[in-house]
């Protein structure tokens, strides 16, 4: 985010209240699995008591979140406790400076609390995420690929995609899968596919010989997994967001605070996801600019 990011009044995002009408709409409908987001999901007033009312909610089956880790130390116990199953922790580099420097004023230290608080709790598979960019973080992976070797984690390395704002640099700074792959091969051994190379939700898994733990790759870019897609994402303002690569929205939270009934809601969102893209338009040049990645979630 910028740094002089200004952030929307409260009252123009959904309330609680509105998000758990919203989630029993999508598991009546058949959603089973729900990921809470960010921005930062943990900063988000009662998140544990939240947590609670999706966890509960008939039909839902699984509930992760993506979290950036540093308040996991007070909350992984409680989340968990509160029917949290699993985390995903944003952590692109293990070094110190560099980690401060892409962070403004953030403590790679404070991340490994988080990621031992939440392994304690027993929020797992703990999957760690790092985008990786050319020239800045590159040279990382191979200290994350290793963390593998002794424990059962999940490193997931993702390809920068291209949004609204520095689109050129996000481009020209994408590192591919392939690029990574044949670099932590020449430095730690051969990888072995896992599953056959089916996918692990969006990642494709890897194991390093006699790891613990795999690696991972999300290469919506080079290796797109548009076919097999199945996801929508709520944003934080109540616009259901049918590919995350593309500009299509529509609004959910007007019709819910004009008094829509849970049938009119329901066909609403029904309509919407009979238009759900194929996929998205990278590869024709088509980058969605409405939206910031912080502004989506993940």
């Amino acid at each position: 985010m910028p740094e002089g990011m200004t952030f929307r009044p409260n009252a123009e995002l959904m309330q609680d209240e509105e998000v758990l009408t919203l989630v029993r709409l999508f598991a009546h409908l058949g959603f089973v699995k729900y990921r809470l987001t960010g921005g930062e999901p943990t900063v988000r007033a009662n998140i544990v008591d939240l947590v609670r009312e999706i966890a509960h909610t008939k039909g839902v089956r699984s509930l992760s979140m993506t979290t950036n880790g540093i308040t996991l130390p007070k909350l992984a116990g409680p989340l968990a406790h509160a029917g949290l199953q699993r985390v995903n922790i944003s952590i692109d580099t293990l070094n110190p400076d560099k980690f401060k420097r892409l962070t403004r004023r953030g403590s790679v230290e404070d991340v490994w609390h988080g990621i031992w608080a939440a392994e304690e709790a027993g929020l797992h598979p703990i999957k760690l995420n790092a985008v990786v960019v050319r020239g800045y973080n590159q040279s990382d992976v191979i200290d994350l690929a290793r963390l593998t070797f002794e424990h059962g984690w999940q490193v997931r390395f993702i390809e920068m995609m291209p949004f609204a704002g520095a689109t050129d640099f996000q481009i020209m700074q994408s590192v591919t899968e392939q690029e990574i792959v044949n670099q932590i091969e020449a430095e730690l051994g051969s990888m072995e596919l896992v599953n056959g190379g089916y996918l692990d939700g969006e990642a494709r898994l890897y194991k390093l010989h006699n790891a613990l733990g795999d690696v991972g790759f999300i290469s919506s870019v080079t290796e797109p997994f548009c076919a097999s897609c199945s996801r929508a994402r709520l944003t934080a303002d109540g616009r259901l967001r049918l590919c995350l690569l593309r500009e299509g929205e529509v609004d959910l939270l007007t019709p819910l605070r004009s008094g829509a009934t849970q049938s009119e809601l329901r066909d609403v969102v029904i309509n919407a996801l009979w238009n759900k893209p194929w996929g998205h338009g990278l590869a024709e040049g088509i980058i969605p600019m409405n939206r910031t990645m912080s502004e989506i979630g993940g």
